[in-house]
């Protein structure tokens, strides 16, 4: 029987990995995540939950403590943010390398400067190179239910590449709302602890984190780019079995919202999705034609759910906490790639916005709206770029 609980998206996390029985935590706090760790010391420190819990003097300590952990073939977890990602940044190379499956939260939070502990995404979306699986919620209750899934899908015999589950910072871990929690067995059932094919072994050993030269460093890295998009298929099979087990689905990669006949598309990444649906709504009910796709999984990418879904649009917005300055947002010029193999290429537009925490309210996300309704019956587009909050749309 699973059970309601009125909690934040941090304890929500702490949750699902308690759930999941990692057998080693590596923990360094740093805000807006600290809770999560706190709240997994908790539960081993009243027995709840087994594991070594091991507190570390950094986050770049943290992903060395799980990579040796899981060198050794045990279920890990960490979880960091902001300056603290970018600390582990040599480490998470490593990990992907060496294809050891941890799962890793990481709380969206601004880098600085200036400095600012506010949530934008500019820190995981740093690291798509990294790697890693990235995976992101919406709300408190896909963050449980993806730190689950997102072992699932790392532990997969034929993927076995970390993963990291990224929430908004402070909108989503320090907000308060019911999650629906499962239960232990049922999660067991989901998620048998695998025995890794690729651990330390006395009885049989093998090399881990080699040297590979000109000769095969091509080779290691077209592997990893194949288990790196069987991931896709995998989480989409992961959110398939979660919804008969527990009720509750995502529709893999990505959720599409209204768009089956809509001129207009937002496309959103985390928890100003829910706003955006808001927005949705109003504006079909004023007889606008608009609709919403919500990128849950940023690698690996899916381009092809993508094109499938817009391929009728005439007008694409992406709306993101994030900007590669000089240029565009990196979400927007991931989407805009897989469009341009289509045969029949929207009108497309960036909208950056959310920074260091600014709020993006329903006004301006009306207003993007708009402009694309514009774009879509025809008018000459003038920029691809737009700044929201800025007098920019």
């Amino acid at each position: 029987m699973s059970t309601k609980h009125f909690i934040c998206g941090d304890d929500a996390v702490a949750l699902g990995a308690k759930l999941a029985r990692p057998q080693v935590i590596a923990a360094y706090p740093i805000t807006p995540q600290t809770i999560v760790v706190e709240r997994l010391s908790d539960y081993v420190e009243d027995g709840s939950l087994e594991a070594q819990y091991l507190h570390v003097e950094s986050e770049h300590s943290a992903i060395t403590a799980s990579i040796g952990a899981a060198s050794v073939g045990a279920r890990t977890f960490t979880a960091t943010s902001s300056q603290g990602l970018l600390y582990m940044v040599e480490g998470l190379y490593y990990a992907s390398g060496a294809r050891f499956p941890i799962v890793m939260m990481d709380a969206n939070r601004s880098l600085a400067l200036p400095w600012n502990i506010y949530g934008d995404q500019r820190d995981s979306l740093s690291q798509l190179e990294s790697g890693w699986i990235q995976l992101y919620a919406e709300d408190a209750q896909e963050a449980l239910d993806l730190t689950i899934q997102a072992y699932k899908v790392a532990e997969d015999p034929e993927v076995m590449l970390p993963v990291m589950v990224c929430l908004d910072g402070f909108v989503l871990t320090h907000t308060y709302e019911v999650v629906d929690v499962p239960d232990q067995e049922a999660v067991d059932s989901f998620i048998p602890y695998r025995n890794f094919a690729n651990k330390m072994d006395l009885e049989h050993p093998m090399s881990n984190c080699i040297t590979a030269g000109p000769d095969y460093n091509l080779e290691f890295h077209y592997q990893q780019h194949l288990a790196t998009i069987k991931a896709g298929e995998k989480l989409k099979e992961a959110d398939a079995e979660y919804g008969r087990l527990f009720g509750r689905t995502y529709g893999g990669m990505i959720q599409a919202y209204r768009c089956e006949d809509a001129d207009a598309v937002l496309v959103t990444l985390g928890s100003v999705t829910g706003t955006v649906r808001c927005v949705v709504d109003a504006m079909r009910e004023a007889g606008k034609k608009v609709g919403l796709l919500k990128i849950r999984c940023m690698r690996p990418f899916p381009a092809e759910d993508i094109r499938q879904v817009l391929k009728s649009v005439s007008a694409v917005g992406v709306l993101e906490k994030d900007l590669s300055h000089g240029y565009e947002g990196v979400v927007y010029t991931n989407v805009n790639s897989a469009l341009l193999s289509m045969d029949s290429v929207p009108k497309t537009v960036n909208f950056v916005g959310g920074l260091g925490g600014r709020s993006i309210l329903k006004q301006d996300i009306a207003e993007c709206y708009d402009m694309l309704l514009r774009q879509a019956a025809g008018e000459s587009q003038k920029e691809r770029l737009a700044f929201v909050k800025l007098g920019c749309i």
